[in-house]
C-alpha cells in the first residue's frame, strides 16, 4: 500500500508537467506565428496624421442665422423677465425682514418709554421728594423763600383762581 501512494503522486505530477509543457508549446507556436506575420520591427507604433481644414469654408445659411437671432432675442427676453421676477422676489423678502426689524425696534422703544414714564412718576413722587429733603435736613420753605424761574416769588398761602382773557380775543 505504501508503494501505491507514491506512484499515484508521481503520475499526477507527470500529468501536470506535460500539461504545462503543452501550454508552453502552444503559446510559443502562437508567438512565432505572430512574429512571422509582422512586417517590421515595431508594428505597435502608430503615427498621427494631421489634417489641414483651413481651406474649408462653411456655407452661409441666412435662414439659420435668422432663426438663431430670433432664438437669442427670445432667450434674452426670457432671461430678463426671470431676473426681474427673482429681483422682485428677493426685494420683497428683504423688505419683510426690514419691516419686522422696525416693528421689533418700535416695540423696544415703547417698552423703554413705558419704563421711563414709570421712573419719572417714581422720581417725581412728592412723598419721596419730601422724605429725601428731610433726610438731608431741609425744612418746608417759608413764605417768600421760593423764587420761580420767571423771577416772581412764590407765595405759600392760598391762591385765588383767576380767569385770564386771551390777548387774541381782546382785539
Amino acid at each position: 500500500m505504501e508503494q501505491t501512494m507514491p506512484a499515484v503522486g508521481m503520475v499526477a505530477g507527470r500529468a501536470q508537467r506535460e500539461r504545462a509543457e503543452s501550454f508552453r508549446d502552444h503559446n510559443r507556436s502562437v508567438f512565432d506565428q505572430q512574429r512571422r506575420a509582422r512586417r517590421g520591427p515595431t508594428p505597435e507604433i502608430f503615427f498621427t496624421k494631421h489634417l489641414d481644414n483651413s481651406r474649408i469654408v462653411k456655407a452661409d445659411d441666412p435662414e439659420r442665422r435668422k432663426e438663431m437671432r430670433q432664438f437669442t432675442i427670445a432667450m434674452g427676453m426670457l432671461f430678463f423677465l426671470v431676473m426681474t421676477y427673482v429681483w422682485q422676489h428677493f426685494s420683497s423678502i428683504e423688505m419683510g425682514y426690514a419691516i419686522e426689524a422696525k416693528k421689533l425696534q418700535v416695540e423696544h422703544m415703547r417698552e423703554e418709554n413705558r419704563q421711563l414714564h414709570l421712573s419719572e412718576a417714581q422720581l417725581s413722587d412728592p412723598d419721596r421728594i419730601d422724605r429725601i429733603a428731610r433726610q438731608l435736613g431741609l425744612d418746608t420753605p417759608q413764605p417768600g423763600q421760593v423764587v420761580r424761574p420767571d423771577g416772581s416769588f412764590a407765595n405759600n398761602g392760598p391762591v385765588l383762581a383767576e380767569a385770564q382773557v386771551p390777548s387774541a380775543v381782546l382785539r
